[in-house]
């Protein structure tokens, strides 16, 4: 994420001219039952364009909404925003022996091991009419599934798929999944939520919300059960094991190796100025991180800093 950060990619030209990808993984079901976990990813077809430390600092002064008004005009001109749609897949059964647990939000699966599947594209073609009632009451959460698509064991994920909703319930109201801008296209919501305020449909008559029951209503659906997954290990709380902590910086010497020279000096540079003025013994505390992703990453903040070149011994 540091790394991600304080390089180019921390800083995009505008919201058209960058990649997207989902952190969590979720799970796909199909007809059959079989599951599958994958990741999402958006690749952006008009090329990707990032700022320097300077222009970001330049534009932000002036103009805080750039990216927004970017967006706004170009759309509002007749142009298009628009990303080629992409999944990784992995098997159920690779989730054991894949090197990182697939339901690290901090790891990325490598594209060697799952390649990028593509399943469509996304785009934005319309600017919202009204603001307030498009995007102000937009209620969105990673709880909406459609069928076929589950969560994950994902920690990070499984806290969002009650606080999301518990957010908007408290923002927009107990019935905000009413609102037209967050009702399915079918204008009908399929749940058994009854009463609460602003109830304006007919709020399920005079049948009962809940099953079994012996009165003609509620009725589970099969279909909409969810896939079983195995779960096996201990549940307890312990420190994290320092011997696999070499997995936390694995990546980011990886992303730094992909950097070509001139993103690379960027992103020292922009590092260095930031640790500028720290006290010197959290400033080796700090490059022997980078040190443990890529001897040279270290060093050339070392360098950057005045400091004599720090080992990867040296993080505690």
């Amino acid at each position: 994420m540091v790394t991600i950060l304080f390089s180019d990619r921390g800083i995009p030209k505008n919201y058209r001219q960058m990649h997207g990808f989902g952190s969590h993984t979720f799970k796909w079901v199909n007809r059959e039952g079989t599951a599958h976990w994958i990741k999402y990813h958006f690749k952006t077809e008009t090329g990707i364009a990032n700022l320097s430390s300077e222009e970001a600092a330049q534009i932000g002064a002036q103009d805080p909404d750039y990216a927004t008004r970017d967006l706004f005009q170009h759309i509002q001109g007749g142009g298009i925003a628009a990303w080629k749609a992409y999944v990784q897949i992995m098997s159920i059964d690779d989730a054991d022996k894949y090197g990182t647990t697939p339901f690290d939000v901090t790891k990325v699966w490598l594209y060697k091991d799952y390649p990028l599947v593509p399943i469509g594209r996304l785009v934005l073609n319309k600017n919202p009419e009204n603001f307030f009632a498009e995007i102000e009451q937009a209620a969105f959460s990673p709880a909406n599934f459609v069928p076929g698509i589950e969560p994950s064991p994902d920690k990070l994920l499984q806290g969002r798929l009650f606080s999301y909703p518990d957010t908007q319930r408290h923002r927009l109201g107990a019935n905000y999944a009413l609102i037209p801008v967050n009702c399915p296209y079918s204008g009908k919501i399929t749940n058994y939520q009854r009463d609460g305020a602003m109830r304006i449909d007919g709020n399920g008559a005079g049948q009962p919300n809940y099953s079994p029951n012996s009165r003609s209503g509620a009725v589970a659906d099969s279909q909409r059960t969810e896939a079983p997954i195995v779960m096996h290990g201990n549940s307890e709380r312990t420190e994290y094991p320092r011997a696999n902590r070499a997995d936390d910086f694995e990546q980011a010497g990886l992303l730094y190796r992909v950097l070509s020279e001139d993103e690379r000096t960027r992103l020292v540079d922009n590092i260095a100025r930031h640790m500028t003025g720290i006290d010197p013994d959290i400033q080796r505390r700090q490059i022997a991180h980078f040190t443990k992703a890529d001897p040279e990453y270290g060093a050339r903040i070392a360098r950057k800093l005045n400091l004599a070149s720090i080992s990867s011994t040296d993080y505690r």
